[in-house]
């Protein structure tokens, strides 16, 4: 694992993210992008490092869920 493929992998991930709708869970996140969890982990890592990825917690059962925030400016 290097910079270079964690940044390829966080492109797949805030595709997945930013295509799926408002909120996505780990379990179905790490489905559609193939990764492993530990590409995965260090990919989502980066996009909050960068603030493009949001976080919640599913209130029915506690997981995590991932989104996008959209900042518009006038």
């Amino acid at each position: 694992m290097d910079k270079v493929s964690i940044g390829m992998n966080a492109g797949i991930v805030w595709r997945v993210v930013r295509n799926h709708g408002p909120l996505v869970g780990y379990k179905e996140l790490k489905k559609a992008s193939g990764l492993s969890d530990r590409d995965l982990n260090a990919a989502i890592g980066w996009l909050a490092r960068e603030n493009k990825i949001e976080f919640a917690t599913n209130p029915d059962d506690d997981s995590d869920l991932f989104f996008v925030e959209l900042n518009v400016y006038f």
